[in-house]
Protein backbone atom coordinates (compact mmCIF):
# COMPACT_ATOMS: atom_id res chain seq x y z
CA UNK A 1 0.00 0.00 0.00
CA UNK A 2 1.12 3.68 -1.09
CA UNK A 3 1.92 5.28 2.36
CA UNK A 4 3.21 8.34 1.31
CA UNK A 5 1.14 11.82 2.35
CA UNK A 6 -0.88 13.58 0.32
CA UNK A 7 0.28 16.13 -2.14
CA UNK A 8 0.78 19.50 -0.48
CA UNK A 9 -1.83 21.14 -2.75
CA UNK A 10 -4.10 19.16 -1.12
CA UNK A 11 -3.41 20.38 2.30
CA UNK A 12 -5.28 23.26 4.32
CA UNK A 13 -4.01 26.77 3.40
CA UNK A 14 -3.62 28.86 6.60
CA UNK A 15 -5.86 32.03 6.42
CA UNK A 16 -4.03 35.51 6.07
CA UNK A 17 -5.69 38.08 7.56
CA UNK A 18 -5.23 41.17 6.38
CA UNK A 19 -3.11 43.87 8.06
CA UNK A 20 -4.13 47.36 8.90
CA UNK A 21 -2.38 50.79 8.78
CA UNK A 22 -0.16 52.54 5.63
CA UNK A 23 2.08 50.36 3.69
CA UNK A 24 3.91 50.78 0.23
CA UNK A 25 2.01 49.94 -2.76
CA UNK A 26 3.88 46.69 -4.76
CA UNK A 27 2.77 45.49 -8.14
CA UNK A 28 3.68 42.02 -10.01
CA UNK A 29 6.00 43.17 -12.71
CA UNK A 30 4.78 40.46 -14.89
CA UNK A 31 1.62 42.13 -14.94
CA UNK A 32 3.30 45.40 -15.37
CA UNK A 33 4.59 43.93 -18.44
CA UNK A 34 2.57 42.09 -20.73
CA UNK A 35 -1.03 42.02 -21.88
CA UNK A 36 -3.42 40.37 -18.98
CA UNK A 37 -6.75 42.49 -18.31
CA UNK A 38 -9.21 44.65 -20.49
CA UNK A 39 -8.14 47.76 -20.86
CA UNK A 40 -11.85 48.95 -21.53
CA UNK A 41 -14.95 49.83 -19.07
CA UNK A 42 -17.55 47.83 -21.14
CA UNK A 43 -17.62 44.40 -21.19
CA UNK A 44 -15.15 42.74 -22.48
CA UNK A 45 -15.68 38.88 -24.08
CA UNK A 46 -13.12 38.75 -27.21
CA UNK A 47 -9.98 36.71 -25.78
CA UNK A 48 -6.53 38.49 -25.31
CA UNK A 49 -4.06 36.26 -27.81
CA UNK A 50 -0.63 37.47 -27.29
CA UNK A 51 2.41 35.96 -28.37
CA UNK A 52 5.97 37.61 -28.30
CA UNK A 53 9.12 35.58 -28.69
CA UNK A 54 8.61 32.99 -26.13
CA UNK A 55 6.28 34.91 -24.18
CA UNK A 56 2.35 33.58 -24.27
CA UNK A 57 -1.06 34.58 -23.24
CA UNK A 58 -4.65 33.98 -23.64
CA UNK A 59 -6.71 35.64 -21.32
CA UNK A 60 -10.15 33.98 -21.59
CA UNK A 61 -13.39 35.56 -20.11
CA UNK A 62 -17.32 34.42 -19.60
CA UNK A 63 -20.26 35.68 -20.95
CA UNK A 64 -21.80 36.74 -17.64
CA UNK A 65 -19.27 38.80 -15.91
CA UNK A 66 -16.93 39.63 -18.86
CA UNK A 67 -12.94 39.81 -18.68
CA UNK A 68 -11.26 41.21 -15.09
CA UNK A 69 -10.23 44.82 -15.90
CA UNK A 70 -7.48 46.70 -15.27
CA UNK A 71 -9.41 48.49 -12.49
CA UNK A 72 -9.88 44.73 -11.10
CA UNK A 73 -6.11 44.55 -11.07
CA UNK A 74 -6.32 47.15 -8.20
CA UNK A 75 -7.47 44.38 -5.82
CA UNK A 76 -4.45 42.16 -6.98
CA UNK A 77 -2.31 45.41 -6.28
CA UNK A 78 -3.47 45.04 -2.78
CA UNK A 79 -2.87 41.47 -1.92
CA UNK A 80 0.72 42.05 -3.41
CA UNK A 81 1.11 44.84 -1.03
CA UNK A 82 -0.28 43.14 2.46
CA UNK A 83 1.54 39.52 1.38
CA UNK A 84 5.27 41.72 0.75
CA UNK A 85 4.87 43.80 3.77
CA UNK A 86 4.31 40.91 5.83
CA UNK A 87 6.89 39.08 4.67
CA UNK A 88 9.22 42.12 5.30
CA UNK A 89 8.01 41.98 8.58
CA UNK A 90 8.87 38.52 9.52
CA UNK A 91 5.19 37.61 9.56
CA UNK A 92 3.78 34.34 7.72
CA UNK A 93 1.94 34.48 4.88
CA UNK A 94 -0.77 32.72 2.52
CA UNK A 95 -2.56 32.32 -0.95
CA UNK A 96 -5.83 33.03 1.21
CA UNK A 97 -6.64 36.09 2.67
CA UNK A 98 -9.40 37.86 4.62
CA UNK A 99 -10.33 41.48 4.79
CA UNK A 100 -12.84 43.78 4.88
CA UNK A 101 -14.25 45.50 2.29
CA UNK A 102 -13.69 48.34 3.88
CA UNK A 103 -9.80 47.84 4.22
CA UNK A 104 -9.55 46.88 -0.01
CA UNK A 105 -11.72 49.74 -0.75
CA UNK A 106 -10.02 52.16 1.86
CA UNK A 107 -6.81 51.08 0.40
CA UNK A 108 -7.45 51.44 -3.53
CA UNK A 109 -9.00 55.01 -3.04
CA UNK A 110 -12.48 54.26 -3.55
CA UNK A 111 -15.41 54.92 -1.27
CA UNK A 112 -17.00 52.50 1.10
CA UNK A 113 -20.72 52.90 -0.06
CA UNK A 114 -23.16 49.98 -0.93
CA UNK A 115 -22.57 50.57 -4.51
CA UNK A 116 -18.63 50.67 -4.21
CA UNK A 117 -19.57 47.18 -2.15
CA UNK A 118 -21.30 45.88 -4.88
CA UNK A 119 -18.85 47.02 -7.41
CA UNK A 120 -15.98 45.19 -5.36
CA UNK A 121 -17.92 41.92 -5.39
CA UNK A 122 -18.56 42.47 -9.32
CA UNK A 123 -14.79 43.37 -9.35
CA UNK A 124 -14.03 39.72 -7.91
CA UNK A 125 -16.52 37.90 -9.93
CA UNK A 126 -14.75 38.94 -13.01
CA UNK A 127 -11.32 37.89 -10.95
CA UNK A 128 -12.22 34.65 -10.69
CA UNK A 129 -13.94 33.69 -13.66
CA UNK A 130 -11.39 34.75 -16.26
CA UNK A 131 -8.78 32.24 -17.05
CA UNK A 132 -4.81 32.83 -18.06
CA UNK A 133 -2.76 30.27 -19.86
CA UNK A 134 0.87 32.01 -20.00
CA UNK A 135 4.03 30.16 -20.68
CA UNK A 136 5.80 33.12 -18.61
CA UNK A 137 7.57 31.40 -15.56
CA UNK A 138 7.38 28.20 -17.36
CA UNK A 139 10.74 25.95 -18.73
CA UNK A 140 9.77 26.51 -22.55
CA UNK A 141 7.38 28.09 -23.95
CA UNK A 142 4.85 24.88 -24.66
CA UNK A 143 4.26 24.14 -20.88
CA UNK A 144 1.48 26.43 -19.66
CA UNK A 145 0.78 27.37 -16.43
CA UNK A 146 -3.33 27.82 -16.34
CA UNK A 147 -5.15 29.81 -14.03
CA UNK A 148 -7.70 32.35 -12.65
CA UNK A 149 -6.99 35.57 -10.55
CA UNK A 150 -8.69 34.69 -7.75
CA UNK A 151 -9.29 30.82 -7.26
CA UNK A 152 -12.15 31.33 -5.12
CA UNK A 153 -13.62 34.16 -2.90
CA UNK A 154 -16.40 33.86 -0.24
CA UNK A 155 -18.51 36.90 2.06
CA UNK A 156 -17.55 35.36 5.68
CA UNK A 157 -20.49 35.72 8.96
CA UNK A 158 -20.42 34.73 12.24
CA UNK A 159 -22.31 32.49 14.20
CA UNK A 160 -25.11 34.99 14.39
CA UNK A 161 -25.10 35.51 10.48
CA UNK A 162 -23.15 38.60 10.96
CA UNK A 163 -20.62 39.69 8.02
CA UNK A 164 -17.08 39.93 9.03
CA UNK A 165 -15.85 40.11 5.75
CA UNK A 166 -14.55 37.98 2.51
CA UNK A 167 -12.03 35.41 2.16
CA UNK A 168 -10.16 34.58 -1.32
CA UNK A 169 -7.74 32.52 -2.53
CA UNK A 170 -5.05 33.58 -4.95
CA UNK A 171 -3.32 31.36 -7.09
CA UNK A 172 -0.31 29.63 -6.89
CA UNK A 173 1.64 31.53 -10.51
CA UNK A 174 0.37 35.11 -9.06
CA UNK A 175 1.70 34.16 -5.12
CA UNK A 176 4.94 32.52 -5.97
CA UNK A 177 5.76 36.10 -8.40
CA UNK A 178 5.32 37.89 -5.03
CA UNK A 179 6.36 36.22 -2.57
CA UNK A 180 9.07 33.46 -3.81
CA UNK A 181 10.58 35.70 -6.79
CA UNK A 182 10.02 38.49 -5.11
CA UNK A 183 9.01 39.81 -8.49
CA UNK A 184 7.29 43.13 -7.50
CA UNK A 185 7.77 46.62 -7.95
CA UNK A 186 6.94 49.67 -5.70
CA UNK A 187 4.08 52.00 -7.47
CA UNK A 188 2.99 55.50 -7.20
CA UNK A 189 -0.20 55.55 -4.98
CA UNK A 190 -1.33 58.77 -7.76
CA UNK A 191 -1.74 55.61 -9.83
CA UNK A 192 -5.39 54.85 -8.63
CA UNK A 193 -6.45 58.49 -9.57
CA UNK A 194 -5.56 57.53 -13.30
CA UNK A 195 -8.93 57.08 -15.02
CA UNK A 196 -8.19 55.70 -17.88
CA UNK A 197 -7.74 52.45 -19.00
CA UNK A 198 -4.71 52.87 -21.69
CA UNK A 199 -3.07 55.50 -19.01
CA UNK A 200 -3.10 53.27 -15.78
CA UNK A 201 -1.71 50.43 -18.48
CA UNK A 202 0.98 52.77 -19.65
CA UNK A 203 1.89 53.82 -16.73
CA UNK A 204 2.91 50.22 -15.22
CA UNK A 205 4.87 49.68 -18.56
CA UNK A 206 6.60 52.57 -17.76
CA UNK A 207 7.07 51.90 -14.20
CA UNK A 208 8.78 48.59 -15.00
CA UNK A 209 11.10 49.24 -17.92
CA UNK A 210 11.83 52.85 -17.14
CA UNK A 211 13.07 53.07 -13.49
CA UNK A 212 17.17 52.48 -13.98
CA UNK A 213 17.35 53.68 -17.31
CA UNK A 214 19.39 56.99 -16.88
CA UNK A 215 18.55 57.97 -20.43
CA UNK A 216 14.84 56.98 -20.07
CA UNK A 217 13.25 54.24 -22.28
CA UNK A 218 11.92 53.63 -25.73
CA UNK A 219 8.58 51.64 -27.55
CA UNK A 220 7.49 52.27 -30.98
CA UNK A 221 3.85 52.97 -30.72
CA UNK A 222 2.70 50.56 -32.99
CA UNK A 223 4.62 47.66 -30.40
CA UNK A 224 2.86 49.58 -27.79
CA UNK A 225 -0.04 48.73 -29.49
CA UNK A 226 0.57 45.33 -29.95
CA UNK A 227 1.68 44.80 -25.90
CA UNK A 228 -1.25 46.56 -24.49
CA UNK A 229 -3.94 43.80 -25.84
CA UNK A 230 -6.26 46.40 -26.61
CA UNK A 231 -9.64 45.86 -28.92
CA UNK A 232 -8.93 50.19 -29.65
CA UNK A 233 -7.86 50.61 -33.41
CA UNK A 234 -4.38 51.32 -33.82
CA UNK A 235 -5.40 55.05 -34.55
CA UNK A 236 -7.89 55.29 -31.49
CA UNK A 237 -4.72 54.10 -29.03
CA UNK A 238 -2.06 56.45 -30.55
CA UNK A 239 -4.47 59.34 -30.12
CA UNK A 240 -5.17 57.75 -26.83
CA UNK A 241 -1.47 58.41 -26.10
CA UNK A 242 -0.69 61.29 -27.66
CA UNK A 243 -3.82 62.52 -25.18
CA UNK A 244 -1.38 60.98 -21.97
CA UNK A 245 1.72 63.14 -23.59
CA UNK A 246 -0.10 66.50 -23.58
CA UNK A 247 -1.24 65.90 -19.71
CA UNK A 248 1.95 64.69 -18.88
CA UNK A 249 -0.77 62.81 -16.39
CA UNK A 250 1.72 59.54 -15.10
CA UNK A 251 2.90 60.26 -12.19
CA UNK A 252 6.69 60.42 -11.62
CA UNK A 253 7.71 60.12 -15.50
CA UNK A 254 8.24 62.19 -18.36
CA UNK A 255 6.63 61.35 -22.04
CA UNK A 256 8.09 62.53 -25.10
CA UNK A 257 6.97 61.61 -28.64
CA UNK A 258 9.33 61.52 -31.23
CA UNK A 259 10.19 59.19 -34.45
CA UNK A 260 12.08 56.38 -35.39
CA UNK A 261 14.83 56.43 -37.91
CA UNK A 262 12.34 54.62 -40.29
CA UNK A 263 9.82 57.64 -39.52
CA UNK A 264 7.69 55.58 -36.78
CA UNK A 265 6.22 57.48 -33.98
CA UNK A 266 8.17 56.57 -30.82
CA UNK A 267 7.49 56.83 -27.13
CA UNK A 268 10.42 58.06 -24.80
CA UNK A 269 10.08 58.30 -20.84
CA UNK A 270 12.29 59.39 -18.03
CA UNK A 271 12.31 59.10 -13.91
CA UNK A 272 11.72 63.24 -13.31
CA UNK A 273 11.25 63.51 -9.87
CA UNK A 274 12.12 62.99 -6.22
CA UNK A 275 11.41 59.06 -5.55
CA UNK A 276 8.62 59.19 -2.91
CA UNK A 277 9.63 55.20 -1.74
CA UNK A 278 13.42 56.65 -0.69
CA UNK A 279 13.46 56.69 2.94
CA UNK A 280 16.72 58.55 3.25
CA UNK A 281 15.50 61.50 1.81
CA UNK A 282 18.06 61.65 -1.40
CA UNK A 283 16.90 62.66 -4.93
CA UNK A 284 16.79 59.84 -7.11
CA UNK A 285 15.52 59.04 -10.62
CA UNK A 286 15.96 55.08 -10.41
CA UNK A 287 13.43 52.61 -9.29
CA UNK A 288 13.94 51.31 -6.18
CA UNK A 289 15.46 47.93 -5.47
CA UNK A 290 12.97 45.26 -5.66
Amino acid sequence: MDMRPPPTDLEPIALFHARPGKMALRDAQDLMAWPFFSLAKSRRIRPIDFRMGEIAIRVEATIEHGMATIWDADILIWAASQIVDARDHGLRTSRMMAATPHEILTFVGRGTSAREYLLLKAALDRLQSTTVATSIRQPTERRMHRFSWINEWKERADHRGRPLGIELILPDWFYAGIMVDAFVLTIDRAYFDLTGGIERWLYRLVRKHGGRQAHGWSFDLRHLHVKSGSLSAYKRFAFEVRGIVRRQSLPGYRLTLGMTQAGAPLLTFKACHRDPFNRFGKTRTTEDKL
